[in-house]
């Protein structure tokens, strides 16, 4: 079985970019320890420094769902919550 690709688009809302980045840089480090992660890298895009792409690998759907159930990730959530529009996109590669 191919690795679990997780692409996560954050947008902060007006007046919060700044907040959402540094929740964002502070998981970075905590999810990479992780057992069952591959890759977890952050990314801002070059046209709106208010959105933000995190690209992940996880070894398998179980992976994802510790990470996600993480205290890390938990305060995360509760952080940007409202803060910020997030859009998940879930990958198997095919090729």
């Amino acid at each position: 079985m191919k690795d679990l690709i997780v692409v996560a688009t954050i947008t902060a809302k007006d007046g919060n970019a700044v907040l959402v980045r540094e929740a964002l840089e502070k998981i970075v480090p905590l999810s990479r320890e992780e057992a069952g992660c591959i890759r977890y890298d952050l990314h801002v895009d070059l046209g709106n420094h208010a959105s933000f792409v995190m690209l992940e690998a996880w070894r398998d759907a179980a992976a994802l769902a510790e990470h996600e159930a993480a205290p890390h990730f938990q305060e995360l959530v509760k952080t940007i919550g409202g803060k910020a529009d997030v859009q998940i996109l879930k990958l198997n590669q095919v090729l």
